[in-house]
């Protein structure tokens, strides 16, 4: 890395063409108590290039992102715009002007039109009231115009998240702002909707935008990047070409280890004894984007479901933990047949599941680590389902060192906590009941790298211990856990693989390439 940080240190104040940067942060400080959540961070974005920030959750990104987007000042050090000055605080007006930031978890409001969603306070007036007829030809002027196909009188909830993403984009771009940050933009997306937007992206680029891209997909990095830059514990570690910065060495800088994603691959593992006994059984489930879908997995077997976002798979995972009911078909835990849609009796038999949404299925944000760990046995820790405060919070200090959570203590409020502890937070609710089977709905997304390597090891340990785990996911590192991997297509079971695939296979089967092949 030491190649790399005298360019990390000084950075390009301008490009080829002596034109200031679009954005730059220099020498940021920000402190929250006696927390450095920035520590002197300094970062340029040239225009017209998208730049990827990247780093473990707590790292520091998200703080960044507030002081880039006129959120919060920070303690020291100054935020420039083409060379100029950042505005007041207090002047809304003129940081839309510059910047936008499209969220992971979207602004839109659902119940609105695109039209007003694109215009909300800032209809067009006509006598004092709202002219409808201009604002929705103002709206198809401005999807028109970048190329965004949605209709104007479209309800906004009935949009895809790809669609609703660029309707945010065109919002961001109407106010005048040409420097657009994007909060894991595909973290919702299936193959064919990413390759759509990163489309998008690079012809927003050759018209003058410029991007911020922040995931925790590193090939995405490498796909619609053009330079990267690293935090790592509040600190900036290093700024430099994509094209300079090899995958390893760029996972080095964000963990400070060297070396690349510590996951066990199942194609190393003993098989399973032919008359291992099953201990989930899924038959003809069927519900409204699936049909039909069989499969068992045996104790102590780890079995993938993959597929694109529109395959099902999340469907069926949420019919198997009693998320949501199925509309025919059943779902046997060691020979008992489940209740659909009955997440008591989900428990009740044996299944601990980690739902796909942590934010609104997972946590309860206002409550403590422990409440939310021990949220499952609450009536086992005391009578009438009221468990002690000192019972809970032994159980959560019981978690917190079994799975590697950051937390001041099992009293933290789960708010605080990166996304990363929040999802090990989320694991440990999951594993509270002692579950004969383990379901895990996207288990890593959203989280850094390691934090997936504390989520995935799970899976070992449950396993070594005889139970059965379900990985259903779209991250290739997840499905490597698998002895074998089921892949979904169009609401049926397509495919399976056994421990050992080839990515490119295995990428063809869910975009239903293989499917078609003589």
């Amino acid at each position: 890395m030491s190649d790399l940080l005298p360019e990390a240190a000084g950075g390009r104040a301008s490009d080829a063409a002596g034109s200031p940067a679009v954005v730059e942060a220099l020498n940021v400080t920000k402190r929250f108590g006696s927390t450095a959540a920035l520590r002197d961070v300094s970062i340029r974005v040239m225009s017209g290039e998208s730049h990827a920030l990247v780093g473990r959750n707590g790292a520091g990104k998200s703080t960044l992102v507030s002081i880039l987007t006129g959120l919060r000042k920070p303690d020291t050090g100054d935020v420039r715009f083409g060379g100029q000055e950042a505005p007041p605080l207090a002047d809304r007006d003129a940081w839309r002007e510059r910047v936008a930031c499209v969220y992971q978890h979207s602004t839109i409001i659902r119940d609105l039109s695109v039209a007003e969603n694109l215009f909300i306070n800032r209809q067009p007036l006509r006598r004092g009231t709202i002219d409808w007829s201009a604002m929705r030809r103002d709206a198809r002027a401005l999807l028109d115009h970048w190329k965004i196909d949605v209709r104007a009188d479209a309800r906004a909830g009935d949009l895809s998240v790809e669609a609703r993403q660029l309707v945010e984009i065109a919002r961001a771009l109407s106010y005048g702002a040409r420097f657009i940050i994007l909060d894991e933009p595909t973290a919702q997306l299936d193959g064919d909707e990413i390759k759509r937007l990163f489309t998008r992206i690079r012809e927003l680029q050759r018209e003058g935008v410029t991007f911020l891209f922040i995931s925790h997909h590193l090939q995405e990095v490498y796909e619609i990047c053009q330079a990267v830059t690293v935090l790592r514990d509040a600190r900036h570690i290093v700024s430099a070409p994509v094209s300079a910065l090899p995958r390893e060495q760029l996972i080095e800088a964000m963990t400070g280890e060297h070396g690349g994603l510590a996951v066990n691959d199942a194609v190393n593992r003993a098989p399973l004894a032919a008359d291992t006994p099953v201990a989930l059984e899924v038959s003809k489930l069927s519900g409204s984007d699936y049909a039909n879908v069989s499969f068992a997995v045996k104790r102590g077997e780890v079995v993938g479901l993959t597929g694109a976002t529109s395959s099902g798979r999340t469907s069926v995972a949420e019919a198997i933990a009693g998320l949501r009911a199925q509309t025919g078909g059943e779902v046997r835990v060691n020979g008992t047949v489940l209740p659909a849609g009955d997440v008591p009796a989900a428990l009740a038999n044996g299944i601990g599941c980690v739902p796909k949404d942590r934010h609104h299925e997972g946590l309860v944000l206002t409550q403590s680590v422990a409440e939310n760990a021990s949220m499952t046995i609450a009536r086992l820790l005391g009578k009438f389902g009221i468990a002690p405060p000192a019972k809970k919070n032994a159980f959560g200090r019981r978690m917190i060192e079994a799975l590697g959570i950051v937390a001041p203590g099992p009293e933290h409020v789960v708010s605080g906590l990166s996304g990363g502890n929040q999802q090990k937070v989320v694991m440990a609710r999951a594993l509270a009941t002692d579950p004969n089977v383990l379901v895990l709905i996207d288990p890593t997304a959203g989280v850094d790298v390691k934090s997936k390597e504390a989520l995935l090891s799970v899976i070992d340990r449950v396993r070594d211990e005889g139970k059965s785990v379900l990985v259903v996911s779209g991250e290739l590192d997840d499905l490597r856990t698998c002895d074998r991997v089921i892949v979904m297509f169009r609401g049926a079971i397509a495919t399976e693989f056994a421990a050992g695939w080839q990515d490119h296979d295995l990428i063809a089967s869910v975009e239903g390439v293989a499917l078609h092949e003589e």
